[in-house]
């Protein structure tokens, strides 16, 4: 997850990688940006990386446009970034089992800490992704809202509404956790509401399904039949959902022959 979903001064290529992204398209959206410059270098890798972590394919394709933007990179700010996506795409691999590169994770993320000073554009997505580090490798709750709560102010502050529904739906489920439920559901609620209306129509489902889990019936199934259809509809992604929208198997009638 990085970028704000929004497309400064109506930008015709930036729309198109938008809309593209949003649909779950990242390949398409990637093949738009040919130029050969680090910010488009970058852009594709974002593209790329983000597909491996909602789809858990396109590992090569994210490495080898990693590697073209660290080529590509000449200022502290464009090594900082590229620094991050390598953390992000090893936090990836490492989160669905294709390969443990949690230490790598922690020193590409480390090394673009130092190139990145606190308050620049790139420091409050850095925070966050150092914050899922601490939250879903290193089990540390406490250091994972201290980092959401910072990349929570910097998305305020930089205006990145795409992030800030992120650091709105992980702080929620940090608040599930411990049993703080008005506290969850809000998150949750603000997360949704800001990605229904940026269309960012891949992560809307999972929002979904996060607010149903802090909501009561019948609102929760409404929730999750809404995420069920989008989930049909992208084709079935983020494929890790799977496993939260399928129905537990109705147990037969006494009584009854099964086949």
């Amino acid at each position: 997850m990085s970028g704000n979903g929004t497309t400064p001064g109506d930008d015709p290529l930036q729309t198109a990688v938008w809309r593209l992204r949003s649909r779950a398209c990242w390949a398409d959206a990637a093949a738009l940006l040919q130029s050969a410059t680090a910010a488009a270098a970058l852009q594709r890798t974002v593209l790329l990386v983000e597909r491996c972590l909602y789809t858990e394919a396109g590992w090569e394709e994210a490495e080898d446009a990693l590697r073209s933007a660290e080529a590509l990179a000449d200022t502290d700010e464009e090594r900082g970034a590229a620094a991050c996506e390598r953390g992000y795409l090893a936090y990836a691999a490492t989160l669905h089992g294709v390969r443990d590169r949690a230490d790598e994770a922690r020193s590409a993320l480390g090394r673009a800490a130092a190139l990145v000073p606190p308050g620049a554009v790139g420091r409050a997505l850095l925070d966050f992704r150092r914050g899922l580090i601490a939250e879903n490798l290193t089990r540390s709750p406490q250091a994972a809202h201290a980092a959401y709560r910072r990349a929570h102010a910097g998305a305020i502050a930089h205006a990145d509404p795409l992030l800030l529904s992120f650091t709105w739906r992980h702080l929620a489920g940090l608040a599930m956790r411990e049993g703080e439920l008005t506290e969850a559901r809000n998150g949750f609620a603000e997360s949704l509401r800001i990605r229904e209306e940026l269309g960012y129509l891949v992560g809307t489902a999972p929002a979904l399904v996060s607010l149903a889990d802090a909501e009561t019936e019948p609102e929760a199934s409404r929730l999750r039949e809404e995420a069920r259809r989008l989930f049909r509809l992208l084709g079935g992604v983020p494929t890790w959902l799977a496993r939260q929208l399928t129905p537990a198997p109705t147990p037969p009638a006494t009584g009854t022959a099964t086949a």
